[in-house]
């Protein structure tokens, strides 16, 4: 069970429904934002359920099962990975039982997004690291082919 892997955008609910359940799995939320208005002008779900709700669970989640929750950032250039973002984010993670997985957010076409500058993706990580939260930089592979993180998608075909 310790290697098992729920992940989740924030349904907190569910995330209740599973602290109920007393399993001893990996719980990661992906979050992608430190504040609320960030977090809604990205992630639909945000509009339901502000950020700190889930947040809320995870902390209840992590002292009930002693497990680290994890918790997806992808980083979009000048949306969410500067400094005062990271400062934000450490703020909000203070005193949890977790670990922030940093992921440079892929190039899509369809979409007016850009990968971070690997300084500041180093910076952002840095920052979290001096107010105590662990963090990694998740390596990125398969954007060549459209499918990386944040590109699995239906691609119409151009030649029809």
């Amino acid at each position: 069970m310790r290697n098992i892997t729920l992940s989740t955008c924030g349904l907190v609910d569910r995330i209740y429904d599973l602290l109920d359940l007393s399993l001893q799995l990996t719980l990661t939320v992906l979050l992608r934002a430190p504040n609320d208005e960030i977090r809604q002008q990205i992630m639909s779900i945000a509009k339901k359920y502000d950020m700190d709700s889930p947040l809320r669970c995870c902390h209840e989640y992590a002292g009930k099962t002693g497990r680290r929750v994890t918790f997806e950032y992808t980083l979009i250039k000048g949306v969410n990975d500067r400094a005062n973002n990271a400062r934000q984010l450490a703020q909000k993670l203070s005193g949890m039982l977790c670990h922030v997985n940093l992921i440079p957010v892929n190039n899509v076409d369809e979409i007016d997004n850009s990968a971070s500058l690997n300084q500041d993706i180093i910076n952002f990580k840095n920052v979290l690291k001096i107010n105590g939260i662990n963090a990694t930089i998740r390596r990125t592979l398969g954007a060549d082919i459209n499918a990386s993180y944040g590109q699995l998608r239906r691609q119409k075909n151009r030649n029809i």
